[in-house]
């Protein structure tokens, strides 16, 4: 556990050193892995580093999957602009009280594209798509009753027509219970891993080796695309019940009103807050709300949410709905099962 907490602050150090005064918006690749997953969290404003006590723990922090027992199921679905499908499906089974295993899928996909060049700017009648994938398989692991740790390895993929590139990348979480009026602190650090490089055969191309020999044969060469890292994501979360909860300022029996928030610090931007609201009334019925700060565009996010029991089961429907300021708003999409 010490060696894990020193990885920590190591790695949260150095990005702190290097970050800089100025963005570097437009340094890595693989952005569809800062969109975030979970309609619940998403309506929280992203502010849920310390809450993770769902399905969607496995984009967010993993290590808050030790809060889940049994088996859990749970899809996501977000209609992103221009008409791009974003979408994450994951299950969580606990081996025992201490253990827990997951598998998530996250894709992204802009459905068919003609190709259109200068001579045929009305298309030639070929059609393409740009398809992006990651594949994680997470493990996580309660030291104590307080603190949990955890960790999850994934395959990272994306594709644009006849060109392709891949990688593998970690996850990392912690989360405490410090035991005062249920504050929960946690940490995660996203996409800890190697860099994307584009490979395939439009790559492939004509050259003529030695200009100064005329007619000499024209040889195949492959041209060289640059490797460019993944959007590294080192996050700080705090989160606490006032009302409601195990140990609230305010108890109810009925009611219950949680509030996070998290400090996020990208490798390709700028340091960012986001701050969330969650009420529940009999851990059934839920309103959220979130706020953004230091973004373009993003800026409030609400959301709404339903939980019943079927049989012995659980079933959970959210909603939320993120304000994208001049381009419009985003609706996403959640359901979850709990055995």
């Amino acid at each position: 556990m010490k060696t894990f907490i020193t990885f920590i602050l190591a790695v949260s150090i150095q990005l702190t050193v290097f970050a800089g005064d100025f963005s570097k918006v437009g340094t890595t690749a693989a952005q569809f892995l800062k969109i975030g997953v979970g309609a619940r969290a998403m309506a929280l404003g992203g502010s849920f580093t310390a809450v993770a006590n769902d399905v969607s723990a496995l984009y967010w922090n993993p290590a808050g999957i030790t809060n889940l027992s049994g088996f859990s199921f749970a899809v996501t679905h977000t209609e992103w602009f221009a008409e791009i499908s974003h979408d994450f499906a994951g299950a969580v089974y606990s081996i025992n009280e201490s253990d827990v295993i997951a598998l998530s899928v996250v894709g992204l996909n802009t459905g068919e594209q003609e190709v259109t060049t200068v001579t045929q700017p009305d298309g030639t009648g070929i059609y393409y798509d740009v398809s992006d994938l990651a594949i994680g398989l997470s493990y996580a692991r309660a030291l104590t009753d307080r603190f949990s740790v955890g960790l999850t390895a994934k395959y990272i993929q994306q594709n644009l027509y006849n060109e392709s590139a891949n990688t593998f990348a970690l996850d990392l979480g912690t989360f405490l219970r410090t035991g005062f009026h249920d504050l929960i602190i946690a940490m995660s650090i996203s996409n800890f891993g190697g860099s994307m490089q584009l490979e395939g055969r439009d790559l492939i191309t004509v050259t003529d080796i030695n200009n100064n020999i005329s007619s000499n044969y024209s040889t195949d060469a492959r041209l060289k695309t640059e490797a460019w890292a993944l959007p590294l994501i080192f996050r700080v979360g705090v989160s606490m019940n006032i009302v409601g909860g195990n140990d609230p300022f305010l108890s109810s029996d009925q009611n219950r009103f949680t509030i996070a928030v998290d400090g996020v610090h990208p490798n390709d931007n700028t340091e960012k807050i986001n701050i969330g609201g969650e009420y529940a009334w009999n851990e059934m019925v839920f309103a959220r709300a979130g706020y953004r700060m230091n973004y373009d565009l993003e800026k409030w996010t609400f959301g709404l949410g339903l939980l019943m029991n079927v049989g012995s089961q659980k079933v959970g429907f959210d909603y939320a709905l993120i304000d994208f300021n001049d381009l419009g708003k985003v609706s996403q999409f959640s359901v979850e099962l709990r055995f």
